[in-house]
């Protein structure tokens, strides 16, 4: 049996000549064999340990030689070698250790090492060649940042996504179509970076994944996506997002819930209003040049109000404005889409499928500190929606919008 891992081996005898361990355990190969001892002529069994130092290895007999194991990193997750592996492994050197048969043990052969496999484990990897692509060999294991790009990928690698302790993405400038579900089992994955691909969807799936809590940096620039699902806003540990040079001609309903966005750019998109959402956003940089945002007027609107008020329509307001808990176990799934994307009125009340909407216009330095200019002209307003649950609420909103000579 042999297991890699980081070693340290201490001489208990330092401290008693006034000398410290150095306290930094090297990479090594632990292997469990039988090794004939010169002095008694017998084969028993032995652990031996190859680092780069001494590949060729350090041999301790098994054998009623261990006074305890220590097994708290291996049962709290912070060993350096595989969790199941090294309980194995353990599990081998206990049996040992009793004397236990040696041909019920898994044993290995007591040889030197090759040079690979004392080596640090590889955190970063960067390809951007096709040429360089690895097509038979796996990826190493341990990395933690993966940069694949220029190599004119279709999909996603399914060996990518059994890389556990990957935290950074990398697959730009590549031509890839759709994204997997399964990225978002990528625990660690905190940076995905996709610009300069095919994407058209970005789906509900990643956005219901673990990425909710680990994804910070997400760059969807120069794709083909045309809209984000509603679910897009669970990503709420995203600090970074970037949408510039898709064919978007909405943001998400809910973007005001990514409460810790810092840096958002839309860029060259076909946005012709922002959701009313918005205005809930505290940036440290926008971008939203080159979107052909509408100029507002408020006489100009949608009426979409029937007389009276349908009873499920009631019913779904005074859900969302007492905050009553629903979910598809209580009432009908498609009521929980509904009420999920229920519109604040300019009253604080709430409206769901029944409002009028028109759209005010916004300085985007009310969410942004820095924000650069929406067109070649220098402004940095842009449109916003409203919604009124009702015409008394749109019609004093009229009032007051032309007493401050607002249009």
């Amino acid at each position: 049996m042999k297991l890699q891992c980081d070693v340290e081996v201490v001489n208990r005898m330092l401290p008693t000549f006034g000398m410290k361990s150095r306290g930094k355990g090297s990479r090594a190969v632990l292997c469990i064999g039988k090794h004939l001892d010169k002095t008694s002529q017998r084969c028993s069994v032995y652990l031996m340990i190859c680092t780069a130092k001494d590949r060729t290895g350090s041999k301790y007999k098994l054998k009623d030689n261990i006074e305890k194991f220590f097994t708290w990193f291996v049962e709290e997750g912070k060993a350096t070698a595989d969790a199941n592996s090294l309980k194995n492994f353990l599990s081998a050197a206990r049996l040992a250790d009793r004397g236990s048969d040696a041909s019920s043990l898994p044993l290995s052969t007591l040889t030197p090492v090759r040079a690979r496999d004392v080596e640090q484990p590889k955190k970063k990897l960067t390809i951007v060649s096709k040429k360089d692509y690895p097509l038979t060999s796996s990826f190493p294991y341990s990395l933690e940042q993966l940069q694949v790009s220029y190599c004119k990928l279709s999909r996603v690698d399914t060996r990518m996504l059994s890389l556990k302790a990957l935290r950074k993405l990398d697959l730009s400038n590549n031509h890839i179509k759709k994204l997997p579900a399964t990225i978002g089992d990528l625990a660690c994955l905190s940076e995905l970076v996709l610009h300069s691909n095919h994407l058209e969807a970005f789906s509900e799936a990643l956005c219901l994944s673990t990425l909710q809590r680990t994804l910070q940096l997400l760059d969807l620039s120069q794709n083909r996506l045309q809209s984000l699902p509603a679910q897009f806003c669970q990503l709420r540990e995203l600090v970074n997002l970037k949408l510039d040079d898709n064919k978007l001609v909405s943001l998400p309903f809910h973007v005001g819930r990514l409460a810790k966005l810092r840096f958002l750019s839309a860029a060259h998109n076909q946005l012709a209003v922002l959701p009313g959402d918005f205005r809930k956003l505290r940036l440290e940089n926008l971008d939203l040049f080159g979107n052909p945002f509408v100029q507002p007027n408020t006489l100009d609107h949608t009426m979409q109000l029937t007389f009276p008020v349908s009873l499920q329509e009631l019913a779904s307001r005074a859900v969302a404005n007492l905050r009553i808990p629903y979910g598809p176990h209580l009432i009908p799934a498609h009521l929980c889409r509904d009420l999920e994307l229920a519109k604040t009125c300019d009253c604080g009340r709430f409206c769901i499928n029944f409002y009028i909407k028109t759209a005010v216009s916004m300085n985007l330095h009310q969410v942004s500190h820095t924000v650069v200019l929406v067109d070649d002209m220098g402004g940095t307003d842009a449109p916003v929606q409203q919604h009124f649950c009702s015409l008394s609420c749109y019609s004093e909103f009229l009032d007051n919008s032309l007493r401050r000579g607002i249009r």
